[in-house]
């Protein structure tokens, strides 16, 4: 056994840790921790781009709320609340309930519009969680043929997920609204009222963990859209503590610039702009990869742990093979032109190197037939060494494994072809997500 070397201090400090072996693989990332921080350090500029994009089809939410904040503002300093302090005029006897309703009225439009707004957030937010997915799958990306990809993939799975959310919201807000004004105005019944408002806040919160699953699972698997919203209502209560405990530590930034002000606000919304987006998503699909993996994967045959390093590959079976929508659509186009192009002549066959003494014949200024004919024997004893070299060596390991994969690859690209012309029902998605 050769023994180790050992290298003296000022050798070890030129060459660096870097060129070891042991170091190289202690780099790579063992947990879904240790992922998240190598994609975060790593791809940080993918990360902003990403996060530019999602925030472009986010502004018109960003606006509404910024709208119904200033509009509540400016009809808080209407003349009606001074009535009867030499204020305003005309003077209004009772204000009761005035302010309520006030704020249910404007809270009518504005959470109406989310609604609306949701149909071009859903835009950013499939094309940008397509794109964070992938970069925790370790896969090469393309930040905008990605983009648009996932918004062709995983628009409605989005959308869907986006209005479920947002009509839960603006009824529990409606209903919370109208019971501050019946309160207010001193309706019967005022303990029944605010009991429903507080329901209508827990719905609400639920409704948003229920959301960010459809969103995760929408990504990630072919399914039609009640089993995504019940495959989404199974994963939240069966992972309820850890869903809450991702979704803060996902969402703080968000928390930060809504509901506090000054410093804290200025620091939250400068990181939603640079990266925040990116940084919830990343958080969210990195946890969700985790549950799909010990939830989901192995009972449906896919892939598990994808973008972790495995220190002990001998104690583990080899993974299936991932589906065909699961792997990269850039990695595909890739494959289909590198077969389009054809074999490459350099590799697929032997060469013979110049390193003998056959030479061509040389004409002289003044030729003759005997010339021509010697040419031309040169020539042919060039082709005819040629061809022997290439006989003997056509074997060679290296020409055989590059012919074998190049025509599997082609292979392969033929039946997905084919299988793509044939009009196939899709299986039916599972009822429920059970742990194996």
């Amino acid at each position: 056994m050769a023994e180790k070397q050992h290298k003296g201090l000022v050798a070890r400090w030129l060459e660096g840790k870097e060129r070891s072996e042991e170091y190289a693989r202690s780099t790579l990332p063992t947990s879904r921790w240790a992922l998240f921080w190598d994609i975060f350090k790593g791809r940080f500029g993918k990360l902003m781009l990403t996060n530019l994009l999602m925030l472009l089809t986010i502004l018109p939410l960003l606006a509404v709320i910024i709208f119904r904040y200033l509009s509540l503002t400016v009809q808080g300093t209407n003349a009606v609340f001074g009535a009867g302090l030499m204020v305003g005029y005309p003077v209004v006897p009772d204000i009761t309930g005035t302010a309520e309703y006030m704020v249910f009225q404007s809270d009518l439009l504005f959470f109406g519009m989310m609604i609306v707004c949701s149909l071009i957030a859903a835009l950013g937010i499939s094309g940008g969680a397509y794109i964070i997915r992938n970069l925790i799958w370790t896969e090469g990306i393309f930040v905008a043929n990605d983009f648009v990809r996932g918004i062709k993939r995983n628009y409605l799975n989005v959308l869907e997920a986006l209005l479920f959310f947002t009509i839960i919201l603006f009824v529990a807000r409606t209903m919370g609204n109208l019971s501050d004004y019946l309160v207010a105005i001193g309706a019967p019944a005022s303990g029944w009222m605010i009991a429903s408002k507080i329901v209508g806040y827990i719905i609400v919160a639920f409704s948003l963990l229920v959301t960010m699953w459809m969103i995760a699972l929408g990504i990630n698997y072919k399914q039609g859209p009640f089993a995504l919203f019940r495959n989404a209502v199974v994963m939240t209560v069966g992972t309820f503590p850890q869903t809450i405990f991702f979704v803060a530590l996902a969402s703080w930034p968000i928390f930060l610039a809504l509901f506090t002000s000054g410093i804290f606000m200025i620091i939250a919304v400068v990181i939603l702009m640079l990266f925040g987006i990116s940084y919830f998503f990343l958080v969210w699909m990195d946890y969700t990869q985790w549950a799909f993996d010990r939830f989901v994967n192995p009972s449906k045959g896919f892939a598990t742990g994808r973008g972790l390093y495995n220190k002990d590959k001998s104690n583990q079976p080899a993974p299936k093979a991932p589906a065909q929508d699961m792997d990269s659509a850039a990695m595909r186009e890739y494959k289909r032109m590198i077969v389009a192009q054809g074999k490459s002549k350099l590799i697929c066959r032997p060469i013979k190197p110049l390193d003998d003494d056959i030479e061509v014949y040389q004409l002289p200024d003044s030729f003759s037939r005997e010339d021509l004919r010697l040419l031309k024997e040169s020539k042919v004893a060039i082709e005819e060494d040629v061809k022997a070299y290439e006989e003997e060596h056509k074997n060679d390991e290296q020409y055989v494994e590059y012919n074998k994969q190049f025509e599997e690859r082609e292979r392969a690209l033929r039946e997905e072809e084919a299988g793509q012309k044939k009009k196939k029902k899709d299986p039916r998605p599972p009822k429920m997500l059970n742990k194996r």
